[in-house]
This record gives C-alpha cells, structure tokens and sequence, in this order.
C-alpha cells in the first residue's frame, strides 16, 4: 500500500493579507505545535519588500486560525538581510526551539531560536554555518546521549549531533535522492520527526524535474536506536500539487510542508502551496502504521 494525505474541504487555510505589509504578496511553510489545548503556527511571510518574516496564528481546532497583525520574528542580523525562513518547531524541556534558514547575499544557513511565548525569542545565531545548507529541524528528544538534527546539504538529508544545541558535528547523510522516482532531484526533512512503537516517523519532500521542478511529500522511517538508518520510505508520494492554487503560485507546482502534528487518532500536516498559501491535509495514525507494518 502507499500512503494518500486527504486535503481539508476549507483548503486554502489563508492566503496573503493585502492589508499588511510584511504578508500582503505570499503566506507559506508554516511550522505548527499543538500543546494540549491550542495549536501554534509560525508562518514565513513576504510582503512587497520580499523579506522572509514569520507571522504567528494560533487555533483551537487546528483549522480555524487567528492570525497577528504584525510579524513576531523578523531579521535581526546582517546574516538575515535577506529574510528568515522555513520554520520548524520541536518542544524540548520547557522550550520551543526554532531552527530556521538565515538567508542573505553571502549565506544561506541554518539558525536556531527559542521561546515559551512565540513572542520573547532567544536567539542562538547560526550553528550550522555550512551555505547553502537548509530544512533543518530537531528531533524531540535525545537519542544516545546526543541531541540530533536534520538538514540538508543539496541534495541529501543529513543529520547532526551535538551536546549543547549549538556546537554541531558529525554530519552524516542519511538518504539521497533516488534516479527514476518521484524524488529524484533533491530531498529536505518536512516538519520534526514523530516517535511512534516502529521507529521515527518523518515527512520529507521530494523534487521531480518533469518539466519544471515539482515539490511533493512522502513519508520515511527512521531507526529508534540508529536514526541514521532509514528502515522505509515512500514509492510514491503521499501529496503533490493538484489544485489549482497548488499549481500556480509564487513557486509554481508545489507543496511543502514544515509541521506534522499528531492529533487524536490521526496526523495534521500543514503545508505551504506553491509559495502563496497555507494548507491543511490530514491522516490518519492507522493508516500509517499499517504502511509501517506491511
């Protein structure tokens, strides 16, 4: 069997806000975080500056969302002149820890942030200072006294360990892009991996070059104890762009996604469409392990 995500029936979630600045031309790639009683979502947002900022809404439903007027994380730093990108939130002890593309004339590396509020932000810098290096994201927990982290040196997903969440080493590349398939230009991790009694279950996209590049989304897993072994991954892609507002965009022909969450019996991923809007496609946890299983 291979995995389907079903589109939610108010797809689009949002689009840009004409009415804002900061936001008013592209709303996409959202990372988002269910707490317990409300979802969090972090957004990169482009206005008629073309600088990457981050919007923040949040939702009691994980469907409805109520967005700020204004950005809660903006560039701060001349590493940044060029915007701050491509969320992704992972919860660890007490915090939410951000890692994000730093993007600017001279680099485009991976930084990290973190906060309790979405509001007060601590920032670390860069710590991956490789360029161009992105789709960077952390792992829930530490595995083997390690905390770990996904990124992507074109066109591989790689990861890292360190001891602090900041000094990073031992890259080691865990899965490429395959000849003939659905992913076979390049490969980036998608929202945090999830833990599950199989492995860590991870969301990644894929590009297609057919003709032009096309994003779309497919599931791996990962080893529990080695999650430098990849134990499964998709043979056919689990979403790609069908819809129209998934064609045409700022980026034609895409979907990509920064958040997978596990709500109740099944998994929301959010998902930026072609560069323009915010998402919504929805699994369930039965389905995945049966995949898993098979």
């Amino acid at each position: 069997m291979e995995l389907k995500l079903t589109r939610h029936p108010l797809n689009p979630l949002f689009a840009p806000n004409p009415s804002h600045l900061w936001e008013s031309r592209f709303v996409f790639n959202p990372a988002v975080v269910y707490d317990g009683e409300l979802f969090h979502m972090l957004y990169r947002a482009q206005g008629e500056d073309m600088v990457s900022r981050m919007g923040y809404a949040v939702s009691t439903d994980g469907i409805h969302f109520n967005r700020m007027e204004k950005p809660v994380f903006e560039p701060s730093c001349v590493q940044e002149l060029y915007g701050v990108e491509d969320p992704r939130l992972t919860y660890i002890d007490g915090k939410y820890y951000m890692c994000y593309t730093a993007y600017s004339p001279t680099n485009i590396s991976v930084a990290l942030a973190s906060t309790k509020n979405f509001f007060n932000w601590n920032r670390y810098g860069i710590v991956l200072p490789e360029s161009p290096n992105k789709d960077a994201a952390l792992f829930p927990e530490k595995v083997n006294g390690k905390y770990v982290m996904m990124h992507r040196l074109e066109p591989d997903i790689w990861l890292a360990f360190s001891d602090d969440l900041k000094t990073w080493t031992d890259y080691v590349s865990i899965a490429s892009p395959r000849e003939g398939m659905w992913d076979n230009v390049k490969i980036g991790a998608g929202g945090p991996v999830l833990k599950t009694p199989y492995g860590w279950l991870l969301l990644y996209h894929g590009v297609e070059q057919a003709p032009r590049l096309r994003y779309r989304l497919g599931f791996m897993l990962l080893d529990l104890k080695d999650p430098t072994k990849v134990l499964k991954r998709s043979n056919e892609p689990c979403l790609e762009p069908k819809e129209t507002w998934e064609i045409f965009g700022g980026v034609p022909t895409v979907v990509f996604s920064d958040a997978i969450v596990e709500y109740k019996d099944s998994y929301y991923i959010y998902y930026g469409a072609a560069d323009n809007y915010i998402a919504l496609a929805t699994i369930t946890r039965k389905e995945v392990y049966d995949w898993i299983k098979e």
